[in-house]
C-alpha cells in the first residue's frame, strides 16, 4: 500500500530553501545585506533572518496543531479569534524580532540555525504518521498572508516554503545562478 501523504515533496521543498539559503548568504556582501529588500522596511540581512525564522514559528505551530487538533473545533477558533484581535501589536513584534534576530543570527550562524531547524523538521516529518498529519486548527488569517482559516499538520509543514519563497522573492540580493532562482 502506497503512502497517501506526500512526504517526499515537503522533504523536496526543505532541502531546497536550505540550499537557497545556503547561496544566498554565502555569496552576498556586506554591501548586499545592508541593502534595503523590495517592498519591506527590511535590510536584506533582516530578510534572511525573517526567512528562516519562519522555519522557527513551524516548530511551535506544530505543537499547537497537535494540541488544538485533539480539542473540539470551538478552541481553536476563539483562539484563532483572540489572535487575531492581537495583530497590530505582532505586526510590531514580528518586525522589530527580525531586526534584532538578524544582529545575532547572520553568515554562518545564520545558515546553521537553518540547518538545525530544518533538519528537526526532517526529522519530526518522519515520525509523522497520516493520522497526525491530518489534524488541523484554525488560524489567525490577519496575521500572515499564508495563514489559511483551518490548517492540517500538513499544511504546517508546508507553510515555512510557502514563507520563505515569498519573501526570497523581496530579496534585493545578486541573482545565483540557474537552480537558484527565487523568481
Amino acid at each position: 500500500m502506497s503512502d497517501p501523504v506526500d512526504r517526499q515533496s515537503i522533504h523536496a521543498e526543505l532541502q531546497r530553501a536550505r540550499g537557497l539559503l545556503h547561496a544566498l548568504a554565502a555569496s552576498a556582501s556586506s554591501t548586499d545585506l545592508k541593502r534595503r529588500t523590495t517592498g519591506t522596511r527590511w535590510t536584506n540581512q533582516q530578510m534572511l533572518f525573517h526567512m528562516v525564522f519562519g522555519y522557527m514559528i513551524v516548530l511551535r505551530l506544530l505543537w499547537l496543531v497537535r494540541l488544538f487538533g485533539r480539542l473540539p473545533d470551538g478552541y481553536s477558533r476563539r483562539f484563532a479569534r483572540t489572535l487575531n484581535a492581537g495583530r497590530r501589536p505582532f505586526q510590531v513584534v514580528n518586525y522589530l524580532g527580525s531586526c534584532g534576530g538578524a544582529m545575532v543570527f547572520h553568515g554562518a550562524r545564520l545558515e546553521a540555525q537553518a540547518d538545525r531547524v530544518i533538519t528537526v523538521l526532517h526529522r519530526r516529518l518522519d515520525h509523522e504518521t497520516d493520522e497526525s498529519l491530518a489534524r488541523r486548527m484554525h488560524f489567525p488569517v490577519d496575521w500572515d498572508p499564508f495563514f489559511r482559516d483551518t490548517m492540517t499538520l500538513l499544511d504546517v509543514y508546508h507553510y515555512g516554503t510557502e514563507h520563505f519563497d515569498f519573501h526570497a522573492h523581496q530579496l534585493t540580493l545578486p541573482p545565483h545562478g540557474p537552480g537558484l532562482d527565487r523568481h
